[in-house]
């Protein structure tokens, strides 16, 4: 043999046995014929132990067989196998996974003599990757579960909001009752801080609730969950709205006033009086409701003077909240609604804000209720600069259509 060509038999030699990927030889039977020292490490024998043996004598049997099968097809076409993931699974129960590539190996006239290969352990990587997408498929799960939860819990919010309304006098239908009411309910998300009720305190007196429950999501729906269950039992025993308001604060302040819990509501509260058109009405923070009034044609706000509003529930121990009457005339509305109806940014990135509305609002006073809504809704969101909410938006209001 020439210098030469020793000298290249030497370098491939180094190569192959300094390399830490595993080189193997087979012949036409699959056998091995010369595999490198990786190999060997790989495979816990030494090398001289490896010539003559087939990978079923390594591997577990389903495995072999697959590489057997590769390997006659190399045989057999020429076509080589490039990059493929391989699952090893040895005798002893251990996986492995390598990156292979089969080639055909061929003498100097270019007969197919058997295979030969390079794989490279990639165990460590492919086990991560195999937990990683275990972990996003868990996390999906979960995601799912908590979806779902959400939406059923959206479900469960709606049956806290009105269903059907008041009538007067008794035994009439909603088209020919004295009273008029409406609300309207848009969340952001799939459930919210804002809630509205309307309870039919007697035959003639209706109690209506509106509140906004800091924040949003999950933690805001189970407070107005619990809101609404305090409302509920209060209503039947207080008939003073400031009252009412007071004693709503004194039951959520140590609910929602802990160490690591800073929740507060804003709420308005009327009891309106569908005989006589009297409206007495407390606000704990809210956002002061609109007065449509018939006769001037426009709209104004219901309270003169906004520091009236009084602070939100759950500030503070001992809140006073101040009782304000208003007689509603023939043709009158009220409507109460929460902050995410004005807190909209316009194409000039100012907030909309009350005065905005106001003037908005103005221009639907004479509309059915169930009509001015979802148009103030529309208009509102026209002149957004996104052209979409960004809070929840809750409406609740009543119109008296008859003396």
């Amino acid at each position: 043999m020439s210098g030469s060509a020793q000298d290249t038999r030497f370098l491939l030699q180094n190569l192959m046995e300094h390399m830490t990927d595993n080189i193997y030889f087979k012949d036409r039977e699959s056998c091995f014929i010369m595999v490198n020292q990786s190999f060997a490490r790989w495979a816990g024998i030494c090398k001289e132990e490896v010539i003559g043996k087939t990978d079923f004598d390594l591997f577990a049997s389903a495995h072999a067989q697959q590489a057997y099968d590769d390997e006659q097809r190399i045989i057999a076409t020429g076509q080589p196998i490039i990059g493929v993931e391989e699952k090893e699974t040895w005798e002893d129960g251990r996986i492995t996974w390598v990156s292979s590539t089969k080639m055909p190996l061929k003498d100097e006239d270019g007969n197919i003599i058997g295979t030969f290969g390079v794989s490279r352990d990639i165990t460590d990587h492919k086990e991560a990757e195999l937990r990683a997408a275990y972990y996003a498929e868990q996390v999906s799960k979960i995601k799912d579960e908590m979806e779902e939860d959400v939406r059923m819990a959206a479900e469960l919010q709606k049956t806290f909001f009105p269903r059907t309304y008041p009538v007067y006098p008794a035994n009439v239908s909603e088209e020919e009752s004295t009273f008029d009411f409406q609300h309207y309910y848009n969340p952001s998300g799939g459930v919210s801080g804002d809630f509205c009720t309307i309870y039919q305190l007697s035959e003639n007196e209706v109690g209506i609730f509106l509140c906004d429950v800091m924040g949003h999501g999950v933690r805001a729906a189970l407070v107005t969950a619990l809101i609404c269950a305090l409302v509920e039992e209060t209503a039947l025993v207080e008939t003073d709205p400031g009252t009412f308001l007071g004693r709503m604060n004194t039951m959520l302040l140590p609910i929602l006033r802990q160490e690591d819990i800073f929740l507060y509501a804003t709420a308005c509260y009327m009891l309106l009086d569908m005989k006589t058109g009297k409206l007495r009405f407390a606000n704990a923070g809210h956002p002061v409701p609109l007065h449509f009034q018939a006769l001037e044609k426009k709209a104004a706000w219901l309270m003169d003077d906004p520091g009236l509003r009084g602070p939100a529930l759950a500030i503070a121990e001992g809140m006073a909240f101040q009782t304000l009457e208003r007689d509603i005339a023939v043709g009158d509305s009220v409507v109460m609604y929460t902050d995410g109806l004005y807190e909209v940014m316009g194409a000039d990135d100012e907030e909309l804000g009350e005065e905005k509305l106001l003037a908005t609002a103005s221009r639907l006073f004479g509309d059915r209720l169930r009509d001015a809504f979802p148009v103030l809704v529309e208009e509102i969101r026209s002149q957004s600069a996104a052209g979409a909410f960004d809070d929840d938006i809750c409406m609740v209001g009543f119109r008296r259509r008859k003396a």
